[in-house]
């Protein structure tokens, strides 16, 4: 079966391509390149999704919406899906019903089956990504993220400081708190190297651009 999973270069929809791939399906990386204040997809870096989809060893196709409203995303997800050929799609959605519902509803319209493979894991898959992950934090956007955190590794310290903010941020930063971009895993053929960073902070939130990944 070929799936496309929805891939933003972020820590679970990398942990998803490759939970999917280790169940036997073909899979396709698809990364929807939406406007910048997206509240579907992820944004920032996406650019470099197609170096980690060589580490990874899969393929992957971009899709650019047409406008900037969501109805324009979901179309270009939807129009790229029938060009894939796709029998399933797969998101790296852990806690969100917003990001849920709206994948299930255009795979629902094309007639095929979507998935969620780390849906719910909770606690156990974030221990996993800090630990094994090397990841970066590349967007905040919540009360008690700073400027600084940008650019900063997503390890241990850095979730057990997220679980301790008052009030609560997610520490899987799924509600739209912060983004992520994974430069190695443990099923990466090499790591990537990151070269650079563009920061920029409003008082509110904030977003590290890579400059270079070779």
């Amino acid at each position: 079966m070929k799936v496309a999973v929805l891939f933003s270069g972020g820590k679970d929809s990398v942990f998803a391509a490759f939970v999917c791939q280790s169940m036997g399906w073909d899979v396709v990386l698809l990364t929807v390149k939406p406007a910048e204040y997206s509240t579907m997809f992820h944004h920032p870096n996406v650019k470099w999704c197609g170096k980690q989809a060589e580490k990874m060893g899969l393929p992957i196709a971009f899709a650019k919406p047409e406008g900037r409203s969501e109805e324009d995303e979901l179309d270009a997800m939807k129009k790229a899906l029938r060009a894939l050929r796709a029998d399933g799609v797969a998101a790296g959605a852990i806690e969100s019903e917003y990001q849920k519902e709206r994948v299930d509803r255009i795979a629902h319209e094309l007639g095929i089956p979507s998935f969620c493979p780390i849906w719910r894991t909770g606690g156990a898959l974030l221990e996993e990504q800090a630990e094994y992950f090397e990841t970066y934090l590349v967007a905040v956007a919540a009360e008690g993220l700073s400027e600084d955190m940008l650019g900063r590794k997503f390890d241990r310290k850095l979730v057990g400081h997220l679980r301790s903010l008052k009030p609560q941020v997610s520490p899987h930063l799924e509600g739209g708190e912060g983004e992520t971009f994974v430069a190695n895993a443990p099923f990466f053929s090499e790591g990537l190297r990151l070269k650079g960073w563009k920061k920029r902070f409003d008082g509110s939130a904030g977003v590290a651009e890579i400059l270079e990944v070779v």
